[in-house]
């Protein structure tokens, strides 16, 4: 089985997967193919959770590959304010690949600064457009939905349903930690 865990980013993904990497029959990995083009993007070892915000635009190519196999999807949400909130602390970080910055220059294809009063529209039409496209690929796939701020107790479920085995107590722990705050 192979465990897509999809979101917008600034959701929650490296939480889940730190959860993770404490089941021992499954691997875990965050954006580990992310820099990979071609058949290499795609090339998840099976019994694999991968949590990759940038998968939301390739999700034909993830069905070309994973359709009719053992796959589950997690959409992993939180609540789309703070996901702005969260994008917009991060706007001038000077990290090239930034998904933000790709959205709001490239795809978007505005070559000048966006002025400050329009950043937050900006940052909700991608958090809109990310959770859209999940949501129509999800539609007719085996797949759940979590929210972080629920994570606590859904979580669990999440370890129930896919047979989880490893240290639980150390995986449900890592929910209590903050993994990779906006400054």
């Amino acid at each position: 089985m192979n465990i897509f865990v999809l979101g917008t980013g600034r959701c929650g993904t490296t939480t889940f997967i730190r959860a993770c990497e404490h089941l021992d029959n499954f691997t875990a990995g965050h954006e580990t193919l992310s820099q990979m083009c071609g058949e290499d993007r795609f090339a998840y070892p099976g019994r694999h959770i991968e949590a990759d915000n940038r998968l939301s635009w390739f999700l034909g190519q993830l069905a070309l590959r994973y359709d009719g196999r053992d796959v589950l999807y997690v959409h992993l949400r939180r609540d789309p304010e703070a996901v702005v909130s969260s994008f917009l602390k991060r706007w001038d970080s000077t990290y090239r690949a930034s998904i933000m910055r790709s959205y709001a220059h490239g795809l978007l294809q505005r070559a000048s600064d966006w002025p400050e009063r329009e950043r937050a529209l900006v940052c909700r039409s991608y958090v809109d457009t990310v959770t859209a496209n999940i949501e129509e690929f999800l539609r007719h796939r085996d797949s759940t939905t979590m929210w972080l701020e629920e994570a606590d107790w859904a979580f669990p479920g999440f370890l129930d349903r896919i047979g989880a085995v490893g240290d639980l107590e150390a995986a449900r722990a890592e929910w209590r930690v903050q993994h990779n705050a906006s400054v």
